[in-house]
């Protein structure tokens, strides 16, 4: 019988470049994606939640913790993507290299070779050809080790694994992780219905956070599409934890204690508010829209927490006499759009200079003319990406006419409603 060292050419070797990680009781490094523009945000709520040594760089934010607080971040993270465990690292040059790496890395002390499994290999400034090479050869090396290690190899599953490895690669070295999370954590196990251009819930929930929305004052989406904003608003202010209706991979894992999980998850369904009408109001101009609304208001449990009515954001009065709007208004992804966006947005911004004295409005918008159109002066505009879509988030505060009538000012102070 063969010898793990055995299996491919070089693998001795590797038991000197690579870096393992320790035992997984405590002290391991975690790195949560999150959408680009909300790091600082996801930074925050890891903190919050009882994470060390949190960094931010661009695309997500790593931290140490133990595996309580890996089951804690999934279930509560209303902005992290995925928890992915950081499992081995060490340079290369080639491909045989992470080869070398992957095979190193006890997999069978993680996971059953029964389990499914799938590599997933991002690369940044790689000087390595074809990343699909190397995904193949990650998981050539994870399915060599468990053969030679247990005798039996995990089956290949690229659509539903119960096991994600994932490699990360820079220009000099390369990461592996295995993934807590299984599906994203913005699928959060309820929406039943989607429109054509969805926003996705962690991107929703980061832009609430950043709204300021104390979770009292009045909420108002316009243009709510499939709701996503007025659930993830309504979880909010009803302490419902994100993760409650779904499962996830670290379920899977051998390091799983099914004790300590079901403690943590008990805890925030106790913790949860039984549902009650809240100031959450959601309208739309599409009936067909309108629906998905309520049915995803339905699959999560929240059918009369928010008021939904069909309406033209035109032409509706606002649910409140001050509060706090959060939208995302149509923008011309197709050319024969752009007119008629052209001629809605300088009526929005009359209609919010009219109406909505008392309101912040926040508009999340991929359209570079937005600002230039609605005619108001924007108090704030954060950079997000909705997905690989480049983004602004623009914060407008209407106040009752302008500053100078409120206080010795100019129009075109921050604040104001006054023009660009």
């Amino acid at each position: 019988m063969n010898t793990p060292n055995s299996a491919r050419p070089g693998v001795r070797a590797v038991r000197r470049v690579v870096r393992e990680e320790p035992e997984v009781q405590s002290g391991q490094y975690f790195f949560s994606p999150c959408p680009r523009g909300l790091e600082p945000v996801l930074a925050d709520e890891l903190t919050r939640l009882g994470a060390a040594d949190v960094k931010v760089v661009p695309g997500g934010v790593g931290f140490t913790g133990d595996w309580k607080l890996a089951y804690t971040v999934n279930l509560e993270s209303r902005i992290a993507t995925r928890v992915l465990w950081r499992v081995g690292q060490g340079p290369y040059r080639k491909e045989d290299d992470i080869f070398k790496l992957a095979y190193g890395l006890p997999w069978e002390r993680w996971f059953s070779p029964k389990r499914t499994l799938r590599v997933y290999t991002t690369a940044v400034r790689s000087p390595l050809k074809s990343v699909d090479f190397v995904t193949l050869r990650v998981k050539d090396a994870i399915c060599d080790r468990m053969r030679e290690q247990t005798r039996q190899r995990p089956s290949i599953d690229t659509a539903n694994p119960d096991v994600r490895a994932h490699v990360f690669l820079t220009d000099r070295e390369a990461t592996l992780y295995l993934d807590t999370s299984g599906e994203p954590l913005y699928k959060r196990g309820f929406k039943v219905a989607a429109v054509e251009a969805p926003i996705k819930e962690n991107l929703a929930a980061g832009i609430i956070m950043l709204s300021g929305w104390d979770k009292v004052e009045p909420f108002f989406d316009p243009m709510c599409g499939s709701g996503t904003f007025l659930i993830e608003a309504a979880q909010m202010a009803l302490d419902i934890a994100p993760g409650l209706g779904r499962s996830f991979a670290f379920e899977k894992l051998t390091p799983f204690s099914a004790a300590v999980w079901t403690t943590i998850r008990e805890a925030a369904a106790a913790r949860a508010q039984p549902p009650r009408e809240l100031p959450i109001f959601g309208s739309d101009i599409s009936g067909r829209e309108l629906a998905r609304t309520k049915e995803n208001l339905q699959a999560a449990k929240l059918p009369w927490v928010v008021k939904v009515e069909g309406a033209d954001v035109l032409d509706r009065e606002p649910p409140a006499d001050h509060g706090v709007m959060v939208t995302n208004p149509p923008y011309g992804v197709r050319l024969e759009d752009k007119p008629a966006l052209d001629a809605f947005y300088p009526k929005l911004g009359d209609l919010l200079k009219q109406r909505y004295a008392g309101w912040r409005c926040h508009f999340i918008t991929a359209d570079p003319d937005f600002p230039k159109l609605i005619k108001l002066k924007a108090s704030r505009r954060t950079p997000l990406f909705n997905g690989a879509l480049e983004c602004r988030l623009f914060e407008y505060r209407m106040v009752e006419g302008s500053l100078r009538t409120r206080r010795t000012g100019t129009d075109d102070e921050p604040g104001s409603a006054g023009p660009v």
